[in-house]
């Protein structure tokens, strides 16, 4: 993952500490993460600010909601080339039944669907649930 300065600069938001921050713990993360996980992890915990700067992250590309089937929001840093205007997110979460945890499977891509006439997508997820590799030994 490139720096939090970078990503900041790229999608053309302030650099602030707290920005990097949450930048770093996802970076660092590995998986998805609900605002609790973040918060739990940051230095100085606003849940306000914490808010307001993953709406931004999203508006902006940096970061697109990881849709598991749970009730927990939950939310994964994007790929380098999504931007305001048009996240690449169309790809498979998998969903561990053991830890509970969400990750991007990024190489399987959700399959296009062709819908009856008069039916507009404007969202599709893919789910797919199990162990995941540190449970399944």
């Amino acid at each position: 993952m490139i720096s939090p300065e970078k990503i900041l600069k790229k999608h053309h938001l302030r650099h602030t500490p707290f920005r990097a921050e949450v930048l770093q713990i996802f970076a660092n993360a590995g998986k998805a993460l609900s605002s609790h996980d973040i918060e739990s992890q940051l230095s100085d915990a606003d849940r306000i600010t914490l808010y307001r700067t993953l709406k931004s992250f999203e508006e902006k590309g940096i970061i697109h909601k990881a849709i598991d089937g749970t009730i927990t929001q939950k939310y994964a840093i994007c790929e380098a080339h999504c931007t305001e205007h048009h996240h690449h997110d169309k790809h498979v979460h998998f969903h561990c039944e053991s830890c509970q945890n969400t990750f991007c499977i990024e190489q399987v891509v959700v399959p296009q669907i062709d819908l009856p006439s008069g039916f507009k997508v404007r969202q599709s997820n893919m789910v797919v649930s199990g162990l995941c590799k540190d449970c399944d030994q």
